[in-house]
C-alpha cells in the first residue's frame, strides 16, 4: 500500500509522490526482534541459579583439580600432576571400565528399548500402552542403592532365583561385570522405552502406505525410510543412556564395592581421604575428567535431538 502526498514542484504547481512503505512481513519481523528483549529479565533467576548451583562449583572443580599441595611446607601451586595421575595406573583402568559398561549397557538398553516400544505401537490395546509407559516410567527413576539391594535378595549368592535355578552352579555371579550391566538394564531400558516412544510415533502412516504402494516391504520401508529418519534419535537415545550409565555410583558401589574397577566408585574413595600425602586433589581431577566426557556427550546429543525434532516434529 502507497501513501501519496503532495509536494510542490519547481514551477509552482503541486505534484504527487508516492512513498514505498515495508512490507507488513518486515514490519513483523522487526517487531518481533525486540519482543525476547522485553521478557530477558524473566530468566535471570534461572541463569543465577544455574551460575551459584552448577557454574560455581564447576570452576572450583577445575581450579582445585590443578592445584597440588606441598606435603613438607602445605603450600599449594599450579600443576597437571593430579590429572596425570588421573589418567594413569589404576585410575585409568577405572576410567576404561566405566566406558567401558556405558558403551554395553547404551548399546543394549537402545536394542531392546526400541524392539519394546515398536511392539508396543503394534499394540491393540490402548490400555497396555498406557500400562506399559507409566510402569516404564517408574522403572526408569528405581535406581541406586534400592535396585541393588533388590538385586542382591533376588540374583545373589543366597538369592531366591540363584536357588530355584541353581545358578550358582553355572559360575553365574551377580558380583561382577556382567551383574552390573543387568542391574543398569533394569533402569535403563525403561528410561529408552519413554525416550524412543515418541519418535516412533512420530512414523507417519503415509509414509507406510507410498511404500506400500511402490511395492516396498516391511523391511524395505525400514531400511530405506523408517531407519534414516529414526537415526538421530536412536543416536539420541544411545548417547542418553551412556551418559546415565557412565553417571551411576549407587548401584556399582552397592553391589560390586570395588571388585569392578569404577571411575565413580575410585572418586567416592579418594574422597573418604584412600589417596597418598600430596594428592588431595586427585578425586577432583577424576571428577574432571568425567565432567569433559560428560560435556563431549551433551555435544553429541544436542545436535542429534535438533535433527530428530526436525524431522519427526
Amino acid at each position: 500500500m502507497a501513501v501519496t502526498s503532495q509536494a510542490p514542484a519547481r514551477d509552482g504547481a503541486t505534484a504527487t509522490e508516492e512513498q514505498p512503505q515495508p512490507a507488513p512481513s518486515v514490519t513483523r519481523r522487526r517487531a518481533g526482534r525486540g519482543a525476547p528483549r522485553r521478557h530477558w529479565p524473566a530468566v535471570v533467576p534461572f541463569f543465577a541459579f544455574m551460575a551459584v548451583c552448577f557454574g560455581l562449583p564447576a570452576c572450583t572443580l577445575a581450579y582445585n583439580a590443578f592445584t597440588v599441595i606441598d606435603p613438607a611446607t602445605g603450600a599449594s601451586h599450579y600443576s597437571i600432576d593430579n590429572v596425570r595421575h588421573s589418567l594413569t595406573g589404576a585410575y585409568a583402568t577405572g576410567l576404561a571400565g566405566s566406558v567401558k559398561l556405558s558403551l554395553l549397557s547404551a548399546v543394549l538398553a537402545t536394542v531392546l528399548g526400541t524392539v519394546i516400544a515398536q511392539a508396543l505401537l503394534g499394540a491393540r490395546s490402548g490400555a497396555l500402552r498406557k500400562a506399559v509407559v507409566s510402569a516404564s516410567g517408574v522403572f526408569a527413576n528405581f535406581s541406586g542403592a534400592p535396585l541393588a539391594f533388590a538385586f542382591i535378595a533376588t540374583l545373589g549368592t543366597t538369592g531366591t532365583v540363584t536357588r530355584l535355578l541353581h545358578l550358582k552352579s553355572t559360575g553365574f555371579s551377580l558380583y561382577t561385570f556382567t551383574g552390573l550391566v543387568l542391574a543398569y538394564l533394569y533402569f535403563m531400558v525403561p528410561l529408552m522405552v519413554v525416550t524412543i516412544l515418541p519418535a516412533l510415533d512420530g512414523i507417519r502412516a503415509q509414509w507406510r502406505e507410498a511404500a506400500a504402494s511402490c511395492g516396498a516391504t516391511k523391511a524395505q520401508f525400514w531400511r530405506h525410510v523408517g531407519l534414516p529418519v529414526l537415526m538421530p534419535s536412536l543416536l539420541g537415545g544411545a548417547v542418553l543412556m551412556f551418559g546415565t550409565a557412565f553417571a551411576s555410583h549407587a548401584t556399582a558401589a552397592v553391589m560390586t564395592g570395588s571388585s569392578v574397577p569404577l571411575i565413580t566408585i575410585q572418586i567416592a574413595n579418594a574422597l573418604s581421604g584412600n589417596v597418598l600425602v600430596g594428592q588431595e586433589n586427585l578425586a577432583l581431577a577424576m571428577s574432571l575428567n568425567m565432567v569433559v566426557i560428560a560435556l563431549l556427550v551433551m555435544a553429541v546429543q544436542i545436535p542429534l535431538q535438533r535433527r530428530s525434532n526436525r524431522w519427526l516434529g
